[in-house]
């Protein structure tokens, strides 16, 4: 048979925008002159020591010049006025212009998506009021990388509706991190990734074992200056105090990679940024895919993993949320939570959460476990064959539940380094059985999507069904971001014809 014919929405395209901005603490290097001031103390002493007209005409322009590119800009130079108050000792009385000023000194616009908007993920949204019955509202997850390729996560919304015909909102001229905040921990998820890390040492065990089943950041922090205040006049003189400090390092560094960020409700979600918060993912946040998964009680969450990189190594994470609005940020635990591409199934099966992983880096695996943010049982399901896929293979999202099976599109790696999509076909009861393999790519780049920051490449981290269509979003070349749509009874009909 031949290839499964692909419609290219050609007019349905998401591009960078070096417009689109976020403000940023801008707090110069720690440096110390001469006279022992510190480089911001330098700054903030020069402000202080103008004149208040020449500080009214500076926020002034200032204002001017930035204030449209905001919602809330004031709200921030506030925020980073507060964050200057931690590290130097400012005046009690100022005029309020004056620290507005100061702010806006330490404070830097970081374009977000100035380099690339791409690597897509879609689902069906959870607001589909206001639609006719043939129409879905649909949410789709965006890498935007900037300046220094860092990545985040951006949002963009559209419908699709019959002839699987696409319309997009329009999105908003402003974005916004939101409101960060610490989670609450739970201590046996602590010990299994203080295992899997090789950091469950003495000192570990006896703080976890002084804190709550479920405690936060400032009681880990107070037990770990009690328990290390303690440590001259410990009666266990094994405990070095490097081993004190390295341990204190690892659990902080733990708690910051888990946090929740919330953003107003009554904005616009193509404004909503989840940028880089936690060490784990400091240099970015790469390739969510997200899923609309169902529990058995019929309650509804949004499972989103992705890739977290601090500059050196890559881990797992998973976004957590129900309306797009609050997330939580949590680190996956286990010896199969490595590498990238882990892609959660929509529902359990048998009891247990199920999700593809690729671990090794080349082959497809399908991981089960009790507990979605621990996956330790693993088994391979598919190694590189076809020409296109020889180097190394993995998914492109959530497997799609299907009457024939289960649907997973997948990448491959071929001559040249040149990435394009597949697609296999799984047992409904026993997904670890391949009842179906395309014998050609569905989706390769062409000569308008091979040119780019990353060239030869097509990728997609989720799809969505509307009907009878696969509606298949991809990104290209590392540059931007378009969709297919393609008849699932073609699609299924070449997988299931052996």
């Amino acid at each position: 048979m031949g290839a499964v014919p692909v419609r290219r929405h050609q007019d349905v395209r998401w591009l960078p925008d070096a417009r689109r901005v976020i403000t940023k603490p801008f707090l110069p290097g720690e440096e110390v002159f001469p006279d022992g001031r510190s480089r911001i103390e330098v700054v903030v002493r020069r402000i202080l020591a103008m004149a208040e007209g020449q500080v009214a005409t500076t926020l002034r322009q200032t204002l001017e010049g930035f204030e449209y590119r905001h919602r809330d800009l004031d709200a921030m130079l506030l925020a980073n006025l507060a964050l200057v108050a931690d590290r130097v000792e400012l005046p009690e009385k100022m005029s309020e212009a004056r620290k507005r000023l100061i702010g806006a000194y330490f404070t830097h616009e970081y374009s977000i998506e100035a380099a690339a908007l791409g690597n897509p993920s879609m689902v069906v949204g959870p607001d589909q009021s206001g639609l006719r019955a043939d129409e879905i509202r649909f949410v789709m997850s965006l890498r935007a990388i900037g300046e220094g390729h860092i990545s985040s996560i951006e949002f963009r919304t559209g419908v699709v509706g019959p002839g699987a015909n696409i319309t997009l909102d329009q999105p908003s001229r402003f974005a916004s991190t939101g409101a960060r905040g610490s989670a609450v921990y739970d201590r046996a998820f602590f010990e299994t990734k203080l295992r899997d890390l090789g950091a469950l040492n003495e000192l570990a065990l006896q703080v976890l074992a002084d804190v709550d089943p479920h405690f936060t950041l400032t009681d880990l922090e107070e037990r770990l200056r009690s328990l290390i205040e303690e440590l001259p006049n410990s009666e266990s003189p094994g405990i070095e105090d490097s081993v004190a400090l390295e341990t204190s390092h690892v659990l902080h560094w733990l708690a910051s990679s888990n946090y929740h960020v919330e953003f107003e409700p009554s904005g616009n979600i193509s404004e909503r940024v989840i940028f880089p918060g936690g060490p784990t993912e400091s240099r970015g946040m790469e390739d969510v895919r997200l899923v609309r998964f169902v529990h058995d009680d019929g309650r509804v969450v949004y499972y989103g993993s992705y890739t977290a990189f601090d500059g050196h190594q890559i881990l797992p994470q998973l976004l957590e949320t129900t309306d797009f609005v609050t997330f939580r940020v949590a680190t996956l635990g286990g010896a199969c939570a490595q590498n990238k591409g882990i892609a959660l199934f929509p529902r359990k099966l048998n009891g247990h959460f199920v999700a593809l992983g690729r671990h090794d880096n080349v082959n497809n695996f399908l991981m089960t476990s009790p507990d979605v943010r621990v996956w330790r049982e693993t088994e391979i399901i598919q190694e590189p064959e076809r020409p296109w896929e020889l180097t190394q293979l993995g998914n492109c999202g959530s497997p799609i539940e299907t009457d024939a099976g289960w649907l997973v599109i997948t990448h491959g790696v071929g001559p040249f380094r040149r990435y394009t999509l597949g697609a296999l076909l799984l047992d409904l009861d026993d997904p670890s059985k391949v009842i179906g393999h395309l014998k050609e790519p569905l989706l390769e780049p062409t000569a308008n999507e091979r040119e780019g920051y990353v060239p030869n490449v097509v990728y997609s981290c989720g799809s969505m069904l509307h009907g009878h269509d696969l509606v298949l979003p991809f990104g290209f070349a590392d540059v931007g971001a378009s969709v297919a749509t393609i008849d699932l009874r073609d699609l299924l009909g070449q997988l299931t014809s052996g």
